[in-house]
């Protein structure tokens, strides 16, 4: 599309979208959506409901001048008292999360989550016992006892042979066999 066959009027329907074929075509969305909405409507209650919409587009651009008005003012006094938009924010998040914790939805959902952490607590502790006594019962098994008199006799035999050498390592205690002092610092 060239830029000679666009209608740069911005008050113009056409704005510029028009294609070049389009440009003998008449555009009035005036008068169509006239006829359409003022049918039945006599030419004095037209005017009417025109006054009435005239006067109530004013009163909202007049409405948002005032709230402009009053935000420009509350940015003041929020500046002079020295409060941020941050600790606005802050405080609304505050009172927000309070009216979270406080709602019935919340209350059933912690109680909820507070039974079920419960159950499993209680479930998991059952399963240790029962773990715990398998162990001790396996550890008492005599295929058990047989495999750590196997492991000690092994053990025998590698640290025998160690200590029976001629670098042996010192005693914790540095006095051969004799126990750790009841009175160690820590």
């Amino acid at each position: 599309m060239d830029s000679a066959g666009q209608d740069i009027n911005l008050n113009s329907p056409n704005k510029g979208l028009l294609s070049d074929s389009m440009t003998d075509v008449p555009v009035d969305t005036g008068v169509a959506a006239r006829t359409l909405a003022v049918e039945g409507l006599t030419e004095a209650e037209e005017e009417e409901l025109r006054a009435e919409l005239t006067k109530v587009e004013e009163e909202i651009v007049t409405l948002r001048q005032v709230l402009a008005a009053k935000e420009r003012h509350c940015g003041e006094l929020k500046r002079r008292l020295g409060l941020s938009a941050l600790g606005g924010l802050k405080q609304n998040l505050s009172r927000s999360w309070h009216d979270v914790q406080v709602s019935n939805a919340y209350k059933k959902t912690q109680e909820t989550l507070s039974q079920a952490g419960q159950k499993t607590s209680a479930a998991l502790s059952t399963v240790g016992s029962a773990i715990s006594r398998k162990l001790g019962d396996m550890r008492n098994s005599a295929t058990f006892k047989s495999f750590e008199d196997r492991v000690g006799t092994i053990k025998s035999k590698v640290v025998g042979d160690r200590e029976n050498s001629s670098d042996n390592l010192p005693s914790p205690a540095g006095n051969g066999d004799q126990p750790l002092s009841d009175h160690a610092p820590f």
